[in-house]
């Protein structure tokens, strides 16, 4: 059995054995799943667009004609050398063609692309099964890996990252290899000869500006910091930000803050409370949401609760003044004594 684990993947495609016939990349992340594929592809052709040297075929299709897939692996290239049939699995079962390419061997190598395919599916048994193949999953990058990523790529572009800045793009990105790759690559170019990356220019470049805009109002109103606060108002307008979502984050936030006040009250340490608060609080926000929990109580926050509904209502009720409800509101909390 040739299953690899996930933390071992790109070890094993660096050292590939020559006697894996096939090797089948598969995951939810389809991003990875095709970089790793192409690179792969690429250590063994170096010119991928080379029709005589790579094959690309569809999984569909082989279920209909198994026997393509054996006859391409025994055919010898026009001009020597190496050569891949680079395979993307759809949604039929394309097995019986594999089985003979495992049997057999052979120079040519299947690079098999697939989704996530669970334990049992016949693709992945096949593969984890045999000798001569290797089955590489594919994950979402965890921070570590993400934080990696980010480092090769802005070295690479001759940039280096603050630390805070670095934090809040990993928990920007991540998910789909590709699209991260594609956010690095934006946020260097914009960063390009400025030697370090700033958390503002994550936020700039990467971030939603309009979620980065309502955070940046709800810490700054319940820190009562009045001038932040109307300056992130103003950015959030900006990034068109409708009333109703400013109202409903400071509803959000106010719950949640209120809980946390009934834990404080309770004798538990603020930054304690704070650090155990599910989802997890980015640590860039810890020192607003500290200043909040020493200015507001439970009660204090119960009667901003019931502040925020009546600005709700009032611009349900009259939406051509709910943009200037909404900064009441947010000054009423905002400058509070």
């Amino acid at each position: 059995m040739v299953a690899v684990r996930a933390g071992d993947a790109d070890t094993a495609l660096a050292r590939r054995d020559p006697r894996h016939a096939v090797v089948l990349i598969f995951g939810p992340d389809m991003g990875l799943v095709r970089e790793r594929a192409a690179g792969l592809v690429k250590r063994v052709v170096p010119d991928v667009a080379d029709p005589f040297a790579v094959v690309r075929l569809e999984g569909d299709e082989l279920s209909g004609d198994p026997q393509r897939l054996i006859d391409e692996t025994q055919t010898v290239g026009l001009f020597g050398g190496e050569r891949v049939v680079w395979v993307r699995a759809g949604s039929r079962n394309f097995v019986p063609a594999l089985e003979p390419v495992l049997e057999v061997g052979g120079s040519t190598l299947v690079v098999v692309e697939a989704g996530d395919l669970k334990k049992g599916a016949p693709l992945r048994t096949l593969c984890e099964a045999s000798p001569k193949a290797l089955a590489i999953p594919c994950y979402a990058d965890g921070d570590r890996d993400l934080g990696k990523l980010v480092d090769t790529m802005l070295s690479e572009a001759g940039l280096a990252i603050d630390r805070d800045a670095k934090e809040l793009l990993v928990s920007l990105i991540g998910g789909d290899r590709l699209a991260s790759r594609g956010e690095i690559a934006k946020l260097a170019l914009y960063a390009q000869g400025q030697g370090r990356v700033t958390l503002e220019d994550v936020r700039v470049i990467v971030g939603d500006a309009s979620a980065l805009a309502l955070d940046d109002v709800v810490d700054s109103t319940l820190a009562g910091q009045a001038v932040e606060a109307t300056a992130a108002l103003a950015k959030a307008w900006g990034a068109a930000t409708r009333p109703d979502a400013v109202l409903g984050a400071l509803l959000r936030a106010l719950s949640s803050l209120h809980q946390m006040a009934l834990q404080v009250q309770a004798g538990t340490p603020a930054d304690r409370v704070i650090d155990q608060a599910r989802p997890m609080v980015h640590f860039s926000r810890k020192p607003k949401l500290e200043r909040a929990l020493r200015s507001l109580n439970a009660e204090r926050c119960l009667r901003a609760i019931l502040l925020v509904d009546e600005a709700v209502l009032a611009a349900r009720r009259n939406a051509g003044m709910a943009q200037a409800i909404t900064e009441r509101v947010v000054l009423q909390l905002s400058a509070r004594r």
